[in-house]
């Protein structure tokens, strides 16, 4: 499978990359990873990188999911429109409408993650919850 697949949403075109790419940028280069889930979503588990920002593109409401209308204010109240972004959510909807959106408002790096933060877990890749690593239980030998 190629790890590059431009996807359309708008008249912006985006590009997507599968999760190992993605990893290897975030490990390599200046990258942000832009996590665009509720605040709830992001507490329960995201993707454990050293440069990260949640910005939520969508609110959760008693009438369903509604579009945060202050996204593109808010990604430019902490990021230069030239800033590397990749941008991901559970599994790669919301990122990819947020991305088209960023290059709309004219951000000029900006990277999908394919198959967001669900196909990152399920490949093993590290978690952080609450702020702390996920690890195994670990077996604490008595004293």
């Amino acid at each position: 499978m190629d790890p590059i697949d431009k996807g359309s949403v708008g008249e912006e075109e985006a590009t997507t990359l599968d999760i190992r790419s993605v990893k290897d940028l975030l490990d390599n280069s200046d990258y942000y990873y832009l996590d665009v889930r509720t605040v709830e979503e992001y507490k329960k588990g995201h993707v454990d990188v050293a440069k990260i920002l949640n910005i939520p593109y969508m609110f959760n409401t008693p009438q369903g999911r509604v579009k945060n209308p202050d996204f593109l204010k808010e990604v430019a109240s902490l990021c230069k429109k030239d800033d590397h972004l990749i941008v991901g959510c559970q599994s790669g909807v919301r990122s990819l409408y947020a991305t088209n959106d960023l290059l709309s408002a004219g951000f000029t790096d900006v990277i999908n993650m394919g198959g967001g933060y669900q196909a990152w877990k399920q490949d093993g890749l590290k978690v952080k919850v609450d702020g702390k690593p996920e690890e195994k239980p670990q077996h604490h030998p008595e004293l």
